[in-house]
């Protein structure tokens, strides 16, 4: 079976150092993904994001790759996203940082597909706002950019 992944390249006028201070820390996150986040910058951690009605989704880190990569399995949430891979690979920009973005391994391109690659497109522009203006646009105030 090939697995379907979901691709995004976004640039942010900043250093990627900032970038990746904002995608593995608990502060950070919680300003462009959740409010509702537990993580710690560490290979091995359980990351926790929580979103409405209970639900949530934990990551565990499986790499750390200062100002440069980031990788974490998923290994609870939506059951389509149990087992998938998201990546944030950093790469120097004249302008600042390119983030290259990457989440991996989904079964098939379905509705659940088309809306989470949507969602991922509104908070990386969050993820961008954030550090750039130091104020993100985090659930569930992610369609704000729009």
């Amino acid at each position: 079976m090939i697995m379907k992944s979901i691709y995004h390249r976004l640039l942010i006028e900043a250093p990627a150092q900032k970038v990746y201070d904002a995608i593995t820390t608990q502060q950070g996150l919680a300003g462009w993904w959740t409010p509702a986040t537990t993580a710690k910058p560490e290979v091995d951690s359980i990351n926790r994001f929580e979103f409405e009605d209970g639900y949530y989704k934990e990551m565990k880190v499986e790499e750390l790759h200062p100002a440069s990569r980031v990788e974490w399995i998923c290994i609870q949430g939506f059951e389509d996203w149990i087992g998938t891979t998201i990546t944030f690979e950093l790469q120097p920009h004249k302008k600042g940082t390119v983030l290259l973005f990457h989440h991996d391994g989904f079964k098939e391109y379905d509705e659940g597909y088309a809306s989470c690659s949507y969602d991922w497109a509104t908070f990386l522009r969050s993820l961008r706002a954030l550090v750039v203006t130091g104020k993100g646009h985090p659930f569930p105030n992610h369609h704000d950019l729009l």
